[in-house]
């Protein structure tokens, strides 16, 4: 091996010092921009989850147990997503009915999205069954599991609106025990002052919107021109298969006293449900999906995008 000069191993050195001495310059890292925030987004399956828990209760008819627990959790969970809410209670046949309202943002016109979170008594329609209580997983759960997941996705400050989210308890033992339909709706409605901020401008009710087999036609008692803008925002999802801007059914539902009323309205349903008032509207009718279609075109349609 060549042996290196006393002159040259000095200079190594001093490279070797001066090396060490120089600290490297680092380039610093340009900060990013920050970008708008992305939407969130309605998920069918937080749906489901939201109408499986609701089944857990067992049926859910005005007055019971079940209905109460589960209207708290209701309550709960919308605190939980910084809703304002409130509750109307009053007495309909010897019976406790409880109103749950859901309120968010702070300006611009207010919207009105309902559902029925009550089950019917009894299963008349079902042949083999008809005094069981229908379990209420389309009839019942689905609206309800739209209406909590849009109280996680709605961002009011994309609308440029107040929502209100609106659980009408009463909805559905009409023509049982001398009974009507939609009694707190009616009640709400009467009421509308004491908890709307000013005159809906639109109502939408969700009414049996989860069945796998869905088809959501026009109702001709609710408002022409407000569906066909709903529907058109489904059409533009690539919904049309499901949202079918056809008109089918004349429904008595929870957008009625409001209709009465003058205000634009529309029923979302699915009525050609073959298991409606059955002890067959269980969970596995139910999906995910079609909850999505839904919950996504409204999403939208609120938002503007």
């Amino acid at each position: 091996m060549a042996k290196l000069s006393r002159l040259t191993l000095g200079l190594a050195a001093a490279l070797v010092l001066c090396a060490c001495a120089v600290a490297p310059v680092q380039t610093p890292t340009p900060a990013a921009t920050p970008g708008p925030i992305a939407p969130l987004t309605f998920q069918g399956d937080r749906a489901f989850a939201h109408a499986a828990a609701q089944m857990a209760f067992g049926p859910r008819p005005t007055g019971s147990a079940a209905l109460r627990a589960l209207g708290d959790s209701i309550l709960a969970e919308l605190a939980k997503q910084g809703w304002q809410t409130r509750t109307q209670e009053f007495t309909y046949r010897g019976t406790p009915v409880r109103n749950l309202v859901g309120l968010k943002g702070q300006s611009g016109d207010v919207v009105l999205i309902g559902a029925h979170y009550d089950t019917r008594r009894k299963a008349d329609q079902d042949p083999q069954f008809p005094d069981q209580p229908v379990p209420g997983a389309n009839d019942g759960a689905s609206g309800v599991a739209v209406l909590l997941e849009l109280a996680r996705a709605l961002d009011p400050q994309l609308t440029g609106k107040r929502i209100m989210l609106v659980f009408f308890d009463a909805e559905d033992n009409g023509q049982l025990d001398g009974w009507d339909w939609i009694a707190g709706s009616r009640q709400f409605a009467n009421e509308l002052d004491k908890f709307a901020p000013a005159t809906p401008a639109a109502v939408v009710i969700v009414d049996m919107v989860g069945d796998a087999q869905q088809e959501l036609y026009f109702d001709r008692n609710s408002d022409l021109s407000l569906s066909q803008e709903i529907w058109g925002v489904a059409g533009r999802l690539g919904y049309g298969a499901q949202f079918i801007p056809e008109a089918k059914w004349s429904m008595l539902d929870d957008h009625t006293p409001f209709v009465e009323r003058g205000i634009r309205s529309v029923d979302i349903i699915d009525f050609d449900y073959p298991h409606w008032h059955r002890v067959s509207d269980t969970l596995d009718k139910l999906s995910p999906a079609s909850l999505e279609r839904v919950g996504r075109t409204l999403e939208v349609w609120l938002e503007g995008r």
